[in-house]
């Protein structure tokens, strides 16, 4: 069986937006995140409504990450399966790219910015 399946990416979505509704968001790089949200005119005040837009923007099919998903080498998340994404976003009103690890309870960003691979990119 090829992971993640559709189901197990259903799951890491609505454990991540539980995580984001218990207020347990914890950021790998606070300064990448914080520089990332100002260059799309957001603050890190505005990141909670951000990925409560962000998550219902997301589903299976823009699942982006290895298969099997990658282990976090950082250490807060050492160990911990990446979940990344690519879509065009309506929030932002650009290409984005998200990347997660939920780790117990709560869900770790490692990157949220635009996306950076060229239009028409592979």
């Amino acid at each position: 069986m090829k992971r993640p399946s559709h189901r197990e990416i259903v799951g890491k979505l609505s454990g991540a937006k539980a995580a984001v509704l218990r207020g347990a968001v914890r950021l790998v790089n606070a300064k990448a995140v914080r520089e990332d949200l100002l260059d799309l005119d957001f603050l890190m005040d505005d990141l909670p409504d951000l990925l409560t837009s962000i998550l219902e923007e997301l589903n299976p099919a823009l699942y982006r990450g290895a298969k099997p998903p990658q282990k976090s080498y950082e250490d807060t998340i050492k160990g911990c399966e990446l979940y990344a994404f690519s879509w065009k976003s309506s929030t932002f009103g650009c290409g984005m790219y998200f990347k997660f690890a939920l780790q117990g309870d709560a869900l770790w960003i490692v990157s949220l910015h635009r996306d950076r691979k060229p239009e028409g990119g592979a």
